[in-house]
């Protein structure tokens, strides 16, 4: 590009890429896939599709909405209930409180000694790896909570996407309740349909990773996700699916 005069930088591809693909492609191909296994039957109605796979409140961070969740909600008639309008605010107002006041405060710490760690001794760079993994939870929980309160204020119910995960027992159950849309879409829609783990231990590890390879690229186009590894291997370990 740099021949014609015309340098694709960061900035360029960020305009291209529309906001929020990864979201409605995942929903997009759950769509799909659902209707090929003929577990859900095809809307009839393209303003109702097209309203599941664009529906804004969960479009830019989540969650993955399943089409067997949200379309029979968007294909009936709702009313306006106070009750769930009352939820929807609370549940905003925690998601901000979690994000700004939790996650953002934490990051000026941890920031400040990841960008000069060579100047921490190994009690700060913990206690920065501590609140680290505190602020990525608080961030996209918090992201969460406030998608699904906007949902509600519209009369629609998201299914959760974080399940206090740092109260499980293992490390198994605490992915399990980790950005669930995501762990359970992997799972539902790619480890099982390869096979799952019923085809003996070399073909469980080839699909354990193409179940990466595709979780690693969601998150983005970088090799800087060896959690996924944790994840995909904690969730479906043992598991004859």
């Amino acid at each position: 590009m740099q021949g014609i005069g015309w340098q694709v930088d960061d900035l360029t591809l960020n305009i291209i890429l529309p906001v929020g693909i990864s979201f409605y492609t995942f929903q997009t191909l759950s769509y799909s896939i659902d209707i090929y296994r003929r577990t859900l039957e095809p809307t009839k109605n393209i303003i109702s599709f097209f309203t599941y796979v664009s529906f804004f409140p969960q479009l830019v961070a989540g969650p993955i909405e399943r089409a067997s969740n949200l379309l029979p909600q968007i294909e009936t008639k709702r009313k306006f209930s106070r009750e769930s309008f009352n939820e929807g605010i609370l549940q905003i107002g925690i998601g901000l409180f979690r994000k700004v006041v939790i996650a953002d405060n934490l990051a000026v710490y941890v920031d400040a000694v990841y960008a000069n760690s060579e100047l921490h001794n190994s009690s700060t760079l913990l206690l920065a790896t501590v609140f680290y993994s505190f602020q990525i939870y608080y961030d996209f929980a918090g992201y969460s909570d406030i998608a699904i309160g906007t949902a509600k204020l519209f009369g629609f119910n998201f299914a959760p996407n974080f399940n206090f995960p740092y109260f499980s027992k293992s490390i198994t159950e605490f992915w399990r309740r980790w950005h669930m849309s995501l762990s359970f879409w992997l799972r539902d829609y790619l480890y099982i349909s390869l096979g799952g783990n019923r085809k003996g231990i070399k073909i469980t590890y080839r699909n354990l990773l193409l179940t990466m390879l595709l979780g690693g690229l969601w998150h983005g186009s970088s090799v800087e996700f060896c959690d996924l590894g944790c994840h995909t291997w904690t969730v479906f370990k043992r598991r004859k699916i």
